[in-house]
């Protein structure tokens, strides 16, 4: 699956969101690492990324080559600065209409509408790869995500009070949220 398009953020700088490729995998890597350290409000801990930059590299060849399947990233003045994607939640009949969202975003770059762009990008792909539900788990009290995607159309359908186990704040509520396509 293929996706590229130039965006002008609220700061007045352009973001190239794209596909990311083989040759991006140590940024992507990096990027990851960074994110996961940066909040509390994403699966995983930096220690827990079981990948290195090869592996990230043959990660965004496969999801480049996908029909269906997506990881974009963000490059603002040739700096990669965040990646999202789309997944298959499975390939059986039942479940083939669904998939799954994921998002993360370099702390600086918060709040110049990156986040709303990449998750844009995301919703079109899904439509194009002919999903009927585009799903993601947000942290409850992640108030600007929760916005962000109430604003795009993503209705909740339920939580899960200790989705999440924080190494710092304990349990963190889930909240199980979907978008028709």
């Amino acid at each position: 699956m293929k996706y590229e398009q130039k965006i002008a953020l609220k700061n007045g700088k352009e973001v190239l969101i794209r596909n990311g490729n083989a040759a991006d995998g140590l940024a992507a890597y990096e990027v990851f690492n960074l994110t996961h350290a940066e909040t509390d409000y994403l699966r995983t801990y930096p220690d827990e990324n079981s990948s290195d930059p090869e592996q990230e590299a043959q990660f965004l060849k496969e999801k480049t080559e996908s029909p269906n399947e997506i990881e974009l990233i963000a490059i603002i003045d040739g700096k990669v600065v965040g990646s999202a994607g789309i997944e298959a939640v499975g390939k059986n009949y039942k479940v083939k209409h669904r998939a799954d969202f994921g998002i993360s975003v370099l702390q600086e770059y918060w709040g110049l509408g990156l986040g709303k762009a990449l998750t844009q990008a995301c919703i079109q792909c899904a439509k194009d790869a002919g999903y009927a539900q585009l799903e993601l788990d947000v942290v409850a009290d992640n108030d600007r995500a929760l916005a962000l995607y109430q604003s795009l159309g993503f209705e909740e359908y339920g939580r899960n009070p200790r989705g999440f186990n924080s190494r710092t704040s304990g349990y963190q509520e889930l909240v199980y949220m979907m978008l028709e396509l």
